[in-house]
């Protein structure tokens, strides 16, 4: 059973039919959705409608709706319910993807990107700097120390590598961290 997509866009038309084993549509079942913003925002609701097959459940959602709804990340929950019970069958997360035709900027990379971009560009700024603390009358400034800075972002590094592996792998590319020996006799 699929019961959320990993990744939505706002603005999009939302269409898909889905399956909930024990609970269909005959049987009085109604499938609803909570997709709530995991930092801040408007949670969304979402009421399923019966399949033309009977028993699944068709999710529709117009792009005039989802056009309001904000990029994030979302975390969501599914239950089915009718008179008298309610069941709660599933939760997940999911990615709110911006609406393309209203983006005035957009940055693609993921979060371990930005935070090694991030921390890459503080250790450049920091190669001409010679102080790691400095205090001028009452006020004081003291700077993270290059080799934390260079820990962090060897982790962050890792991540980012792990992220493009993974990318690569998804795209039929193979993992690009296997490397084969061939070793032949003389």
């Amino acid at each position: 059973m699929d019961l959320m997509q990993d990744e939505l866009v706002a603005g999009d038309t939302w269409d898909w039919t889905t399956s909930v084993d024990g609970y269909p549509a005959t049987d009085g079942w109604t499938l609803k959705y909570r997709v709530i913003p995991r930092i801040s925002g408007t949670p969304i609701s979402i009421t399923a409608a019966t399949a033309s097959d009977g028993t699944s459940y068709r999710v529709t959602v117009a792009p005039s709706t989802t056009a309001g709804y904000a990029a994030g990340n979302y975390t969501w929950y599914a239950w089915v319910e009718k008179v008298g019970a309610r069941i709660t069958i599933d939760d997940g997360l999911v990615t709110l993807k911006g609406d393309p035709s209203s983006l005035a900027t957009s940055d693609g990379r993921t979060s371990a990107r930005r935070v090694y971009d991030a921390i890459t560009a503080v250790i450049e700024g920091r190669a001409t700097k010679d102080q790691e603390e400095y205090a001028i009358g009452s006020r004081s400034l003291k700077r993270t120390p290059i080799a934390d800075l260079l820990v962090l972002r060897d982790r962050f590094k890792t991540e980012v590598d792990s992220e493009i592996a993974a990318e690569k792998m998804a795209d039929g590319q193979g993992n690009p961290r296997a490397f084969g020996v061939r070793l032949n006799r003389v």
